[in-house]
Order: C-alpha cells, then sequence, then structure tokens
C-alpha cells in the first residue's frame, strides 16, 4: 500500500524581552537555578500578574510579518495541570481569544518550487519552569528560572507532507523571528522548541490518520529524523495490522529511538477558564499600525535586495539572507571588502562549514565581518594565495591572533608577486626538468595543460608556497612556449 504523511508543527518561541512576562524577573539565560524567580513566579498567595507590553508587541509584530489577522481583543486563560516545575498548578496562556489569527508562511523546497504553509494561530503563554535529574542520584531538582518566560506558541495547519517540508518550515520561522528581533534563536538554550504532530493515511484518503505528537525538539535535524523515524514507525504498525495510538513522543537524538511518553491530552482535560486576575487585553488599528510601522526588513524582502543591490544569484542570496546574523555580517563584510561575490563565497563555504561543525552562530563567530574583509582585501590585491588565505582563517578562528596582516607576516604568507623574482626561481627550476620540458613541447597544444601541473609542485616548493600562482602560470606558458 502507498502512504502519505500529514504534518503539523507546534512551535515554541522564547521572546527577547528582558524581563518574564507576569512579572519583573530577568529572562537572562545561564544564571544559577532559582536565582530569577519571582514571587509572582513562585506563585505565592496573594500576588497578583501584570502583563508585560513588550512581550505583546513582539507577538503582534510577529502576527503582522505573516500577513495574519491581530485580534483586537485577546484574553488569557488558565491551562490546569500538575507539574513538579509547575508551582501555580496552572499554565496562563491563550485559547479562545489568541492575539495572532490565521496568517501563512511560505517556504522555497528543493526543486525551487514553493509552498504556502498556513498558520491557524498564535497565542502568548508563560513558560514552565525545568527539571533536572543528572545531578541529584536518583532524586530531581526543580529550577524555577524559566517559570514566567514569555512565548508566542505558533500552530500551523497540517500542510506539510514529509520532514523536508517541516524542516523547511521551521527554518523559515527561525529566519523570521530573528529577523524581527523577537527572538534570539538559539535552539540550544531552549529559545525554540518544535512539537511534530504526524500522522500516516493510505494515499488518496481525505479522513486524516490518528497523529501522534513528539515533543520538545530543538534542532532541525533531530527534527528532521524524528519525523522519518515515526512515519516509518507508524506505516511498520498500520502494515502489521495494528492501530495507532494517539500519544505523546519522545525522541532522544543521541541513541536515534523515540518512546511513548503518556496517551495524548485534548482540550478538555486541561480544563481551560478565564484567568480571573487578567483582564482582556484591548488594542486599536492605531496601535497595531504603530506597531507595523516598527518593523525591519523581512526574509523575502532582503533577498530581492541582496540579489537587485549586489548582483548575488537567487541561489546565494537565498541562503546569505535567510539568517539575519549571516545577512548582517554578509553586509558589513563587503562593506570592507568591496566585492560581495567573493564575500558570499566565503561566508557560505569556510566560514559556514566551520560554524555548522562547531555548533555556532554568526553571533557568537570568533571571526567578525573586519577581520574577514580585510582577508578578502589581502586576496584580492595578491598579498596571500588562496591557501595561505586558508592558513590565516584558521588562524582567527582559533585565535592565534587578530589582525590579518600581522598574522600574515609572522607566519610568512605573504604571496611573492615580483615578476623579475618569479622568473629568476622560474629559470631556475626548469634548467632541472629538461624531459618534463620536451614532453610538453611534443603533445599538442589541448593537452599542454594538463601537463602545467607537474611544473607547479616544484615551483611553489621553490618559492616556499608563497609565489603567485597566476603569475607563476603566466611566465611558465610564455617560456615554455617560446
Amino acid at each position: 500500500m502507498q502512504w502519505e504523511t500529514v504534518i503539523g508543527l507546534e512551535v515554541h518561541v522564547q521572546l527577547a524581552t528582558k524581563t518574564k512576562i507576569f512579572s519583573g524577573s530577568s529572562t537572562a539565560f545561564g544564571a544559577e537555578p532559582n536565582t530569577q524567580a519571582s514571587a509572582v513566579d513562585l506563585a505565592m498567595p496573594g500576588m497578583l500578574p501584570v502583563l508585560n507590553e513588550e512581550a505583546l508587541k513582539m507577538a503582534i509584530k510577529f502576527g503582522l510579518a505573516i500577513d495574519a489577522h491581530i485580534n483586537e481583543k485577546s484574553v488569557f486563560e488558565r491551562k490546569n495541570y500538575f507539574y513538579p516545575d509547575l508551582p501555580k498548578g496552572y499554565q496562563t496562556t491563550q485559547s479562545e481569544l489568541p492575539i495572532v489569527g490565521a496568517g501563512h508562511i511560505d517556504i522555497q523546497l528543493a526543486d525551487g518550487s514553493s509552498k504556502r504553509v498556513r498558520i491557524h494561530h498564535a497565542h502568548l503563554e508563560e513558560d514552565a519552569g525545568k527539571s533536572l535529574h543528572e545531578d541529584f542520584h536518583g532524586m530531581s531538582g526543580i529550577d524555577l528560572n524559566r517559570a514566567g518566560t514569555p512565548l508566542i506558541e505558533i500552530v500551523s495547519e497540517p500542510d506539510m507532507s514529509n520532514a523536508e517540508e517541516a524542516v523547511a518550515f521551521a527554518r523559515k520561522l527561525h529566519t523570521i523571528v530573528t529577523s524581527l528581533g523577537i527572538c534570539d534563536g538559539e535552539m540550544s538554550q531552549g529559545s525554540m522548541r518544535f512539537d511534530v504532530n504526524v500522522s500516516v493515511r493510505p494515499v488518496g484518503e481525505s479522513k486524516l490518520g490518528t497523529r501522534t505528537e513528539t515533543k520538545n525538539l530543538n534542532s532541525f535535524r533531530f527534527m528532521e529524523r524524528a519525523i522519518k523515524l515515526e512515519v516509518e514507525r507508524q506505516i511498520d504498525v498500520l502494515e502489521d495490522g495494528g492501530k495507532i495510538n494517539q500519544e505523546t513522543r519522545l525522541y532522544d537524538g543521541d541513541k536515534d529511538i523515540s518512546r511513548a511518553m503518556r496517551s495524548k491530552e485534548e482540550a478538555n482535560d486541561y480544563r481551560y477558564f478565564p484567568c480571573p486576575d487578567l483582564l482582556p487585553v484591548l488594542i486599536d488599528s492605531s496601535y497595531i499600525d504603530a506597531i507595523r510601522a516598527t518593523l525591519p526588513e523581512l526574509p523575502d524582502a532582503r533577498k530581492l535586495r541582496f540579489v537587485e543591490q549586489y548582483g548575488l544569484s537567487d541561489y546565494d542570496a537565498g541562503i546569505l539572507s535567510a539568517d539575519a546574523g549571516i545577512a548582517a555580517l554578509f553586509e558589513a563584510t563587503t562593506a570592507k571588502s568591496t566585492d560581495a561575490k567573493l564575500s558570499a563565497n566565503w561566508i557560505m563555504g569556510e566560514f559556514s562549514a566551520r560554524l555548522n561543525s562547531e555548533e555556532k552562530t554568526a553571533k557568537n563567530s570568533p571571526i567578525n565581518a573586519e577581520q574577514l574583509g580585510q582577508l578578502i582585501l589581502r586576496i584580492k590585491d595578491n598579498s596571500i594565495s588562496s591557501a595561505g588565505a586558508k592558513k590565516v582563517f584558521d588562524a582567527l578562528w582559533t585565535e592565534e591572533g587578530h589582525d590579518v596582516d600581522a598574522i600574515i607576516d609572522a607566519k610568512g604568507l605573504k604571496q611573492v608577486s615580483d615578476t623579475g623574482a618569479l622568473e629568476k626561481i622560474v629559470d631556475e627550476v626548469l634548467a632541472g626538468m629538461t624531459a618534463q620540458i620536451e614532453q610538453y613541447r611534443a603533445t599538442d597544444e589541448a593537452k599542454r595543460k594538463k601537463l602545467l601541473g607537474g611544473f607547479m609542485g616544484p615551483l611553489m616548493k621553490a618559492s616556499k608556497g608563497q609565489g603567485n600562482p597566476k603569475l607563476f602560470t603566466e611566465i611558465l606558458v610564455k617560456k615554455l612556449d617560446g
């Protein structure tokens, strides 16, 4: 039997406010456990929440960016459940009247086509705390620093049909929220977490299959793998005559396995009701328009500008505009190097490869735009070869030095471009390669280019790797053909 997959995402995006959604506690990452939890966050008796307006503005910014309807009236509700890291016994969230209504996000697929993914809604809510299991020898610790951290939960329609589309959607979402400045996008710190709803059904069937929800995926790679694993599992169960249980699952990225956690709750299990401590949020069109006026350049517009302003291909512009940090680095590097194409090649190549291998972002890269631009300038003015440039890049990355010119001098990488000096080296090398010269001259012109490599090795060795390869080639061809 042929099967088709149906995927929907629920994405928790941590908003980049300095304080929590209902208290003045800091949201800074990395503090000692329970040092950023106020009486409001701890649910002490008599404590009343006060809405952080910046969180509201950020949610509206997101809604405007995805062309969504913004509700002029939204209501906070209590979602009741017991968990050790939820001191109140309920989560303050939105359900019936969320701040952001229906919208959409367009994604680019690998074959060059585009697809529209509908957004059902996005609502404001507070995060829970965190249970710690590693260091307590059979017990669990509770860290309430995250309790009350502002989130928007973005709920898509089930419009994706494979893991690649889901990852493309997640990446586009990451690009939008980081470009807006409403989230730092640091997934390793929990700033974006993905819950993936997956079901399968026979091809041609209109009724949706029973879905499972795999929770708290915090990387694109884990999300792609978890989806593929779950699709395979569901198809195997159905083809063996079994049935899919509607349940919540967890994925272990280290072991590449998933397991059932609990049966999937329904909305009525949470006993939602309007929060009596918070009034409905009322805004008007002028408030929304004022926020609209503050929107920065969004990824799709930035891509078009990169094509027009810098003469980049659609592909290059798409990669460089997708991440706000990479886009800013590219523009600053190009301003220094005055060469957009060479800057793009280095950022998409050596720079991005190093970021990926060390799981870093442009923001915490050891190399800044000033250094990268200076390195590209030295390539352009023939001060260093391509091989030398990679050595300088390595030194900058590992912080062996901070100044490009100083590294070039210290490592003896300055390229020799004096034609007189290079010609002397060519004469000396050719004097010991008479057999190769005879072979070259006996070969027809079409095949001579392949034989040049046999001369270049000794020439670079004789110049201690500092000869300009382009000038070496010009001098060598002139002498051999002469």
